[in-house]
């Protein structure tokens, strides 16, 4: 599979977003076996967070916090060296708003916590999952900074900062001579394109790397969704979201858009999901995108999906959004 940098990294171009990992979607044996095939598709890039494993439908419920983390370290034992890990901190802890933040204080003591639960000694991408407007960002990027000195961390990310914030974190850094962000996370996939306009410019003007999350729109740019069928059972998107936002997007609009790209896809002999990750892959500042799992199979899937998409068709493939509603 092919790779590409991130900072000093080197990630493959597919990863694997492991926040289903632990919970009632994807038990541990099942979790393990997505692992497993993961790395045998060349799957390099394994994503997670301090959080992931609680049941993301109650909020208030902290059960599960870490539970990814402490699975993923279990399924990697023996082939830690071969593989990137990256994970993240902030995250409020339900019932505990004194864990949490983006604090030295709480830096402290998050990053001793995922390194135990991954079974390492130091994490490959350590990221800020939230913006935090009660801590200086030089606060973080010092603690952060720190970390990096000590060899617990190789670089360091951000997630859901704006584009302002990306660039005022780059110059702090600058001017603090601190380890600056080497990437940020946003939604971004065909349906939703916002970080277009506003924040793969500023990584484009700071060397930031890219990654976009919801990269499949919550499963309905894998083709599995179609108009008049039954909803498959036992999905992210049938089990974890509520109804009322399946029915947004379970819509005419929706799948006027998800018919439109499927057979621009078609006509180019490829399929949505190579569409929905080529289209990504084209995108400037984009080292790697990153696709949950949580069966058998689905890795497999994604790893395989390796359409490369001149320009012209990654302009095209948005016309055909643009012009199906």
């Amino acid at each position: 599979m092919e790779h590409r940098a991130l900072g000093q990294l080197s990630v493959s171009v597919i990863g694997l977003g492991c926040n289903q990992f632990g919970t009632a979607a994807c038990d541990e044996a099942t979790s393990r076996a997505v692992v497993a095939e993961a790395l045998d598709a060349g799957i390099s890039f394994f994503d997670t967070a301090d959080e992931y494993g609680r049941n993301y439908a109650d909020p208030t419920d902290p059960a599960g916090w870490g539970r990814s983390e402490e699975i993923l370290g279990r399924a990697l034992r023996g082939r830690r060296d071969e593989v990137v890990v990256a994970t993240k901190f902030g995250t409020r802890y339900p019932g505990d708003p004194g864990r949490g933040g983006g604090s030295a204080r709480w830096l402290a003591s998050a990053v001793e916590d995922s390194l135990r639960r991954l079974g390492t000694d130091h994490i490959d991408l350590y990221q800020l999952h939230h913006p935090d407007p009660d801590v200086p960002v030089v606060e973080t990027l010092s603690a952060l900074d720190q970390l990096v000195r000590a060899g617990k961390v190789r670089e360091i990310g951000c997630c859901n900062f704006a584009p302002a914030a990306l660039l005022e974190a780059t110059t702090v850094a600058r001017e603090a001579g601190l380890r600056p962000f080497a990437s940020t996370q946003d939604v971004l996939n065909l349906f939703q394109r916002g970080a277009l306009e506003g924040i793969v410019p500023a990584c484009q003007d700071t060397g930031m790397a890219f990654l976009p999350f919801y990269p499949l729109a919550s499963g309905m740019l894998t083709g599995k969704y179609r108009r008049g069928q039954p909803r498959p059972t036992g999905t992210r998107l049938t089990d974890q979201v509520p109804e009322e936002a399946q029915q947004r997007l379970f819509s005419e609009r929706t799948f006027a858009r998800v018919e439109a790209l499927t057979a621009f896809a078609e006509a180019r002999g490829h399929t949505l999901l190579e569409l929905a990750i080529g289209w990504l892959l084209g995108q400037p500042t984009v080292p790697t995108v990153i696709a949950g799992a949580s069966r058998p199979g689905q890795a497999a899937a994604n790893a395989a999906a390796r359409w490369v998409l001149t320009p012209d068709e990654v302009a095209g493939a948005v016309r055909t959004v643009v012009e199906a509603g």
